[in-house]
């Protein structure tokens, strides 16, 4: 049977790392989730139905256009959850120069009818610590004080999605040296 499990977390929280150690030891036990990135999903779409063929591009699609692939995108991610457990690796929230949009909007959340929402977070100290020393990605330079407020303003849209659809908030905490305990978290959340 199928289930549909949300994952999220400022960039640079460690969350690739945590979810991909969680879903290997809970493959070892007989747990399979398939792991589906939403950005890919619309890209893929977009590919499709207009050509695109990078994220760069996917931006600057007008608002009409791109709502109806994220709803598509939601769509085809909740067709996948109906057969087998997927866990959506998205962004809760996207900051942006003019403020933050949610990752989920309404349609998205309408679709995909998610039973939990995990927010992997660390300490913000550490978040830009991990975004300085990761020289694989162009990551946007953050002072600590927006770290602090992407990871409130994303426990406050978790919940708010949570309400809308009756799923569960569980916070996992990825600290520097504690790689283990957030795998233990990430796994119990998806058992």
């Amino acid at each position: 049977m199928g289930r549909l499990v949300v994952v999220t977390g400022v960039p640079g929280v460690g969350k690739s790392t945590v979810v991909a150690g969680a879903l290997e030891k809970l493959k070892a036990e007989g747990l399979v989730y398939e792991l589906v990135n939403y950005g890919d999903v619309m890209l893929e779409l977009m590919q499709e139905r207009m050509g695109i063929t990078d994220r760069d591009e996917m931006r600057k699609i007008p608002f009409e256009p791109y709502k109806e692939i994220q709803r598509a995108a939601a769509e085809r991610i909740a067709a996948k959850a109906k057969l087998k457990p997927v866990l959506l690796d998205t962004h809760c929230s996207i900051k942006k120069p003019e403020g933050y949009l949610p990752g989920l909007p309404r349609w998205v959340l309408e679709s995909l009818k998610p039973e939990s929402i995990v927010l992997i977070e660390a300490e913000p100290e550490e978040v830009v610590a991990r975004r300085t020393r990761d020289v694989s990605r162009r990551r946007d330079k953050e002072l600590l004080a927006e770290v602090v407020e992407h990871q409130q303003l994303n426990r406050a849209i978790a919940m708010a999605y949570a309400a809308l659809v009756g799923a569960t908030v569980k916070i996992v905490k990825n600290r520097n040296g504690k790689l283990s305990e957030a795998i233990k978290d990430m796994m119990d959340a998806l058992r």
